[in-house]
């Protein structure tokens, strides 16, 4: 399937590329991606590569040379069924490596190896072996947004769209859902026949969203339909709309079509659906990555040209972490 994608985008005219992207990146602007985008088209076909990218990567790389695009289940799946012989992560450390896990034996690069995540840096594997100790025989979810020592601790893995769906699966009264706190104690709301037990954990860009910015753009924008990420902090997700993944917000707005939304989110999925939806209005508040714009077309390009930065996980990781990774692409959400 990919091959097929790839293939279509290298015989597109590069001014057909810049047609999708034209309201985000001015005529002027263009000649100075145009190089880029040309050439990592052309190394794609050379290296036999696809380019997964994340929702929350900017416009000019998602609309113009990634292959596959969405939330990181959308991507576990890609990078599980992708017949490329490399795959370039356009995201975040933990998406490379979870890339990596599935495909052991596939070359993984990641364009900016310091782009990190705030969640898979408040958990280590000693403190899941700890959290063992203390409730034993409680069954671990942990969150994608983790790094392979992590995972290869737990039962089960899950993202942001299918956490309600992997606890059920488990058919345990009490479970540990690790590390973001806030998407816990979300989904505790809607499973309140399971306790769960959480991990101090927060998305730097989500935890900064409040229940008053909400109240604040309902006031600015009357009627304005308000999308939230399960991240957020619970306060937040009651006073939204709609709460969902990355995936679960495009498929709401494609289906609705609301006049105005507001995404409590990361800012590029807003820039990104504006793209797709332009009879839909997309209004401010949003938080920036800082580590998903460490990511750009010319890293992605030298990333291809030299195969840096290369993702490794260790051997002795690679089952157990498959195993927790496995098991959540087998729930169906």
């Amino acid at each position: 399937m990919d091959a097929a994608i790839r293939e279509a985008g290298e015989r597109l005219p590069l001014a057909d590329i810049h047609a999708r992207v034209r309201h985000h990146v001015p005529a002027a602007e263009w000649p100075a991606l145009a190089g880029d985008v040309a050439a990592i088209q052309a190394l794609k076909r050379a290296r036999n590569a696809v380019v997964l990218a994340h929702n929350y990567q900017a416009p000019e790389i998602v609309h113009t040379v990634a292959d596959i695009v969405g939330d990181s289940l959308a991507l576990a799946r890609e990078a599980a069924r992708t017949d490329a012989d490399v795959i370039v992560l356009a995201g975040v450390h933990f998406m490379a490596e979870t890339a990596k896990i599935l495909n052991p034996d596939k070359t993984v690069l990641i364009p900016d190896p310091a782009a990190g995540c705030s969640l898979a840096d408040s958990i280590t594997a000693a403190d899941v072996r700890d959290l063992r100790r203390r409730y034993p025989g409680v069954p671990v979810v942990t969150y994608v947004n983790t790094s392979a020592a992590v995972k290869a601790e737990s039962d089960i893995c899950c993202t942001s769209g299918n956490a309600k769906a992997v606890v059920e699966s488990l058919g345990a009264k009490r479970v540990l859902m690790i590390p973001d706190e806030y998407l816990a104690q979300n989904v505790q709301a809607e499973l309140p026949g399971i306790e769960i037990l959480t991990w101090a954990g927060h998305c730097e860009v989500h935890e900064r969203f409040t229940a008053a910015d909400i109240r604040e753009a309902r006031e600015a924008y009357p009627g304005v339909t308000v999308l939230a990420h399960p991240e957020c902090p619970p306060a937040v997700v009651a006073e939204a709309d709609f709460a969902g993944s990355t995936a679960a917000m495009q498929a709401y707005v494609e289906a609705r079509r609301p006049a105005q939304v507001v995404m409590i989110t990361e800012c590029a999925m807003a820039d990104n659906l504006a793209i797709r939806n332009p009879d839909v209005a997309f209004v401010k508040p949003c938080n920036l990555c800082p580590h998903m714009k460490r990511i750009t077309l010319g890293k992605i390009r030298r990333s291809l040209e030299t195969l840096t930065h290369e993702v490794t996980v260790p051997d002795d990781l690679i089952a157990p972490a498959r195993r927790a990774v496995a098991r959540m692409l087998a729930v169906r959400a």
